[in-house]
């Protein structure tokens, strides 16, 4: 019987996602998957999301690129514990190295840990890592046909954050298409409109990480 290399992948990926699945419940720590091109701003938002929860949550980064550092240094600048994985090529973070990456944030002492992963609407879609909940960036200049060009990824979001509403008179691009596309990707899908740049939307976002945080057990101080 022929096994595809695919399969072992997915396979091995799967086992390690549900390592992490397991670390996460043990230790009552929210993980949330960030999806996006590159360029949507997901890294502004979550610079900002840590600057301004800082002293409410504990959040940890895990940051996935190709080459450099540059991503996690910025979320250290804004208070935030950060660890970079160099992909050198891969489309994809895998469960298996963001296993490796937990002991260096400290994950099991933090409230929420964000995975941003490598740039595309692609690739990361296919790997589960082991999270409890999965957000999709779209910027208002990647334009409103996403969603109908990349359908899984879309589908498989709890939340999608609309970012640089601040440019939408400057822009074309179809709000309504967009938001009436994804929720018949994804019925219960929340959607936020936000701004990185101003702060426009955000704290509806920072709403629904502080519920989903705060639902998990206390942990001891």
């Amino acid at each position: 019987m022929k096994i595809s290399l695919k399969k072992k992948i997915l396979d091995k990926n799967e086992e390690c996602a549900l390592q992490n699945k397991a670390f996460f419940a043990d230790n009552n720590t929210f993980c949330v998957n960030v999806i996006s091109s590159p360029g949507s701003g997901k890294t502004t938002i979550l610079s900002r999301t840590v600057g301004d929860l800082k002293d409410r949550l504990r959040i940890g980064v895990v940051e996935g690129d190709i080459r450099t550092d540059t991503d996690a240094k910025k979320i250290r600048s804004a208070g935030a514990a950060a660890v970079q994985i160099e992909t050198k090529g891969t489309c994809h973070l895998s469960a298996e190295q963001v296993t490796g990456a937990l002991g260096a944030i400290g994950a099991a002492d933090l409230d929420i840990v964000f995975i941003e992963n490598v740039g595309n609407l692609v690739c990361p879609s296919a790997f589960d890592l082991g999270e409890q909940a999965r957000t999709v960036v779209l910027s208002l200049p990647e334009g409103d046909d996403k969603p109908i060009k990349y359908p899984g990824t879309f589908a498989k979001a709890d939340v999608l954050l609309i970012n640089k509403m601040d440019l939408v008179d400057f822009v074309d691009f179809d709000l309504d298409r967009v938001i009436n596309h994804v929720r018949t990707l994804k019925p219960d899908i929340q959607i936020f409109q936000v701004s990185a740049k101003t702060g426009e939307g955000l704290q509806a976002w920072y709403d629904w990480l502080t519920k989903k945080a705060d639902a998990k057990q206390p942990k001891d101080d």
